[in-house]
């Protein structure tokens, strides 16, 4: 293993993460539902926005101490993104739930589509940006090289892996987890034996729109741009993820992220990075052949 291999590793590991903390939000409401939420992209790019519009509102208070700074801009956003998705849920699902299942499918994209044109309008069309705020570089000798890894990518593999080892054990450890997955097992059973599906399923929408909220923050750290556009490809990249893992299981998002992220970086690093969409949609496509249900997804058995 040389110096770049595990450089493009520990690439595709940061990018992994937030593919998976984005791909929980599909999974999850996938799980319960049944149905796709293709806005789930577009409340991560509402994400970018909030974490810039918190650091600024911090900023004015005189807080520039990053410990605060980055809490207060994560509660921020995605107390906001949680209640993105508990519209979105209100308005483009629920009304839907008895229709066909075609229907919900084109009201998620129209809610796609409205707000990426909400904040096209309200921040205009130009790429925006915020300041790097934590600085500094670890590098390693490594095999005759240099493997280097910022502190903010440090910081990005934290916070995800707290992030999704939170809601892992929300999911199988607690009350609420246990009534979730009783919803996702059986809809109608779970609400004859008195459990409030309805507040479920916007829980769900509400975690799901909270996970988006966090990648959200941590990719502005990493790059620093980000315009209305941005929720588009990322939300195809996690939806791919979460569908490469098995969509409806939680810890198949996560693996999915992370095999994506790793794949796209060392194909970009080794072979070329204008075709590591093309390779990351074909590995997609090979796995389905031969595991139809995704990785770590649960066989569909025929009914007779």
């Amino acid at each position: 293993m040389d110096a770049f291999f595990l450089q493009q590793m520990i690439n595709g590991l940061t990018l992994g993460a937030v593919y998976g903390l984005i791909a929980i939000g599909y999974t999850m409401v996938y799980g319960i539902i049944g149905m796709i939420n293709f806005a789930h992209g577009e409340v991560y790019m509402l994400s970018a926005y909030l974490c810039a519009i918190g650091l600024a509102l911090l900023s004015s208070f005189g807080i520039h101490s990053f410990p605060l700074l980055i809490f207060g801009t994560l509660l921020f956003t995605i107390v906001i993104t949680a209640v993105y998705g508990w519209t979105i849920e209100r308005i483009a699902y629920r009304p839907l739930r008895n229709s066909t299942r075609l229907a919900p499918l084109i009201s998620a994209i129209g809610m796609s589509l409205i707000l990426q044109n909400y904040v096209q309008l309200s921040q205009g069309p130009n790429q925006q940006g915020v300041p790097t705020l934590l600085t500094g570089v670890l590098r390693m000798e490594f095999d005759g090289g240099v493997v280097q890894i910022t502190w903010t990518k440090v910081f990005i593999l934290i916070a995800a892996a707290c992030g999704m080892a939170l809601l892992t054990w929300i999911i199988q450890y607690t009350r609420l987890g246990r009534i979730c997955r009783a919803v996702q097992q059986d809809r109608r059973m779970a609400a004859i034996l008195g459990i409030n599906t309805d507040r479920i399923i916007s829980l769900v929408f509400v975690i799901g729109a909270s996970m988006a909220g966090l990648a959200g923050v941590l990719v502005t750290m990493n790059y620093g741009t980000f315009d209305f556009y941005a929720g588009f490809i990322i939300g195809i990249k996690a939806f791919t993820a979460a569908v490469l893992g098995g969509i409806g299981s939680l810890p198949g998002a996560m693996l999915g992220g992370l095999l994506l992220g790793v794949a796209e970086a060392q194909f970009a690093g080794l072979v070329n990075s204008d075709y590591k969409d093309v390779f990351s949609f074909a590995l997609l496509v090979v796995i389905l052949i031969f595991r139809p249900q995704g990785l770590l997804g649960r066989p569909l058995v025929a009914k007779v």
